[in-house]
C-alpha cells in the first residue's frame, strides 16, 4: 500500500508581544507632577517652552545654585486635600530647613514641566532670598517689580514683601529660616494669594501646626 506523504502542520503564531521581556529592560516610572494641571491651549511647533525667569544678557549671572541633595524631594510630596471643591490645593514637601530652598526649585520645575505656564508661579522664602531675586534687586526695585507687574515669568520674593505681590494661581513656599511667629504669619497670607495650588516645602511638624491653626 503506496503511503501517503504527511500534510505538513501548520501551527498558527500567538499575537502580540513576546510572553519573556527583553532582558535588560524596565518599565519607566512616571514622575508625579504637584497640583491640578490646566488644561493645555493649542501650541505652535515652533514656540519654545517658556522657561524660569533668569538674568538678561547683559547682566552677570546669578549666584550658584546649592549642589543637588536628597532633602525634600517633590517627588513624593504630602497629600493633598482640598477642604471644597472650589478651595485651593494644599501639599507639603518636606526639607529641612537648610534644603526647603532647593525643594522649592523642584517643584517649580515640575510644575513647569507638567504644563504650567511661568507667569502661574509665585515662590516666597521665609528667610533668606532666592539668589534670583536678590541678584534682580540688585538692578533697583523698579525693575525688580516691573516683572512682578508684568506676570510672564516665575517670580521669587521674600516674606517681607507678602503684602505687595499679586495672587497667583500657584504659590510656594520655602521654609528656610525666619522663626515660628513669622511663618505663621506667612502661610496664611500666602494662601490668601493662592487660586490653585499652594506647596509648602519645610519642617512637616511645623507647618503642619502652623496650617492647622491659622489656615
Amino acid at each position: 500500500m503506496p503511503l501517503i506523504p504527511q500534510e505538513p502542520q501548520i501551527h498558527e503564531r500567538a499575537q502580540g508581544p513576546s510572553a519573556t521581556p527583553a532582558t535588560g529592560r524596565t518599565a519607566p516610572t512616571p514622575r508625579p507632577v504637584p497640583g491640578p494641571r490646566p488644561v493645555p491651549g493649542p501650541r505652535s511647533a515652533t514656540t519654545p517652552r517658556p522657561g524660569r525667569p533668569g538674568p538678561g544678557p547683559a547682566r552677570p549671572a546669578p549666584p550658584a545654585q546649592r549642589s543637588p541633595s536628597s532633602a525634600g524631594q517633590p517627588e513624593a510630596p504630602g497629600t493633598a486635600t482640598p477642604t471644597t471643591p472650589s478651595a485651593p490645593q494644599i501639599q507639603l514637601v518636606p526639607a529641612p530647613a537648610d534644603g526647603a530652598l532647593q525643594a522649592a526649585e523642584e517643584a517649580v520645575d515640575l510644575l513647569l514641566d507638567s504644563g504650567r505656564a511661568p507667569g502661574d508661579i509665585l515662590v516666597l522664602t521665609t528667610g533668606e532670598q532666592h539668589p534670583w531675586a536678590a541678584h534682580e534687586l540688585s538692578f533697583g526695585e523698579t525693575a525688580y517689580w516691573a516683572q512682578h507687574d508684568a506676570g510672564e515669568d516665575v517670580f521669587f520674593a521674600g516674606a517681607a514683601a507678602i503684602t505687595r505681590v499679586r495672587p497667583r494661581p500657584v504659590v510656594v513656599v520655602a521654609v528656610n529660616g525666619g522663626g515660628d511667629e513669622a511663618v505663621a504669619r506667612v502661610l496664611p497670607q500666602a494662601r490668601e494669594r493662592v487660586t490653585a495650588l499652594l506647596v509648602v516645602c519645610g519642617d512637616s511638624e511645623r507647618i503642619d501646626a502652623v496650617l492647622g491653626a491659622g489656615v
